[in-house]
């Protein structure tokens, strides 16, 4: 018989399983099968890395997707290649299984694509022990392995049968192709069909201890201008010529340093310039000025990052910044636009409560509890795009690294093994219960 189960709701209500209870046969089938699997692993994962995949190699990120499709395949799986090359970008895989009607939809979410593009000089995957180094191998072909390494566990114990799972893989995870709208066009219907959300983005391991991501910040930008009156800089302050456009800017910096902090935010400012005139590259990294010291400015730009909590934290303070720039200085004037990019993933009470059903699973294989980490400690992501359709998501589930996006990126190999264990027997008792929605 399946059991009923509202991810919205309280975490007793929604998860009525015992606190350590025993691995089930199959379970257990799942906890060998990976262990054995280990080096069968560790070769995919090597194989995966040496295969450049930078966002901008689409042929590189093609050829990932193209090892994958005949492991997905063999599985049981049917696999689409979404091309995305009107959005400058190379694609998407996507793998589904269709198992029993009714149950739990889940949506695992990874990406091919890497920040090393070919020129980076860091191309290949070196292990040393249980140490391997690559471009990539954490950030996300790590995570890639652990959903391969979960599958194959719950096809070998028979849980595999009755799962209903959509393997959602982009193709420019680390930048976005444009629009963007069109970009994540199939990983949001993915998400409306869904009702858990898990992200294999790698694992946070923090003095020995894993921790679970129930929230990631949102990801925007936003770009500053100002203008003033130019002049002889001994008519500054005055009535005719007022301020001039740096004062303006560095009042609107100052107001926003000084009133708007608050939990979970943070709003930096990369890059500033200021002049006679004063002017941003066209692609927004770089910026020309030039000015005397005795000539009032009359343009400044400046552009920066907006990472909140949750949709209402973001909307809030785009209008709390909104305001500081129109309250403008005698003389000048101010323009601030925002580009929303990345969404956040929210606390929800749905994510704490899958969080607390994986802890029943750690318990169950003899792993400590896992501890929410902290939101600010974790950037966006693409789960942030489905979080908020879904009745629960939990991020975390690739492997344990360091030095992700520099050269000597890192994991502990040993990683393996118990992230693929978690995922595999959470999507398996996922497999066997009904949404209270569905």
């Amino acid at each position: 018989m399946r059991l009923v189960v509202g991810f919205a709701a309280l975490t007793t209500a929604l998860f009525a399983s015992p606190a350590a209870a025993q691995l089930s046969d199959p379970e257990q089938v799942m906890v060998s099968t990976i262990e054995d699997g280990f080096e069968t692993d560790v070769a995919m994962l090597e194989k995966l890395v040496n295969q450049n995949s930078g966002t901008h190699n689409h042929a590189g990120v093609k050829a990932v997707a193209d090892m994958l499709i005949p492991e997905f395949e063999a599985l049981g799986l049917t696999t689409e290649w979404i091309d995305q090359s009107a959005q400058g970008r190379a694609g998407h895989l996507f793998a589904r299984h269709e198992g029993m009607s009714g149950t739990t939809k889940m949506l695992l979410i990874a990406h091919l694509d890497t920040v090393f593009e070919p020129d980076s000089g860091f191309l290949t995957f070196t292990r040393e022990g249980d140490m391997a180094i690559g471009p990539g191998v954490d950030d996300d072909k790590g995570g890639i392995v652990v959903i391969l390494a979960a599958l194959r566990a719950m096809k070998a114990a028979g849980t595999l049968d009755d799962a209903n799972i959509v393997v959602a893989m982009t193709g420019d995870e680390e930048s976005a192709g444009s629009p963007l709208e069109a970009a994540r066009a199939d990983l949001l219907a993915a998400g409306e069909w869904a009702d858990v959300a898990l992200g294999f983005e790698g694992l946070t391991v923090e003095a020995g201890r894993d921790y679970a991501v129930v929230a990631r910040r949102s990801s925007n930008s936003w770009a500053l201008t100002t203008s003033g009156n130019t002049g002889h800089s001994s008519r500054v302050f005055g009535e005719e010529a007022g301020y001039g456009a740096i004062y303006e800017m560095a009042r609107i910096l100052d107001a926003f340093r000084r009133e708007l902090p608050e939990e979970n935010l943070t709003y930096n400012v990369g890059l500033a310039v200021g002049g006679t005139p004063a002017v941003l590259a066209e692609d927004g990294l770089s910026g020309t000025a030039v000015g005397k010291t005795n000539i009032i400015a009359p343009t400044a730009s400046a552009r920066g990052d907006l990472r909140t909590i949750s949709q209402e934290q973001t909307q809030r303070i785009a209008a709390a910044m909104q305001a500081i720039v129109d309250d403008n200085l005698p003389g000048t004037d101010a323009e601030i636009t925002f580009a929303f990019r990345y969404p956040p993933m929210a606390p929800t009470e749905g994510n704490r409560a899958l969080l607390a059903r994986l802890n029943s699973i750690n318990a169950d294989i003899g792993l400590e509890a896992m501890e929410e980490v902290p939101p600010s400690k974790r950037g966006a992501a693409d789960i942030s795009f489905v979080a908020p359709l879904v009745d629960a998501s939990l991020e975390g589930f690739g492997l344990n690294g360091e030095g992700g996006h520099s050269p000597g990126e890192n994991v502990d190999l040993r990683s393996v093994t118990r992230q693929a264990q978690r995922a595999a027997i959470l999507m398996s008792r996922l497999a066997n219960e009904t949404p209270a929605r569905n």
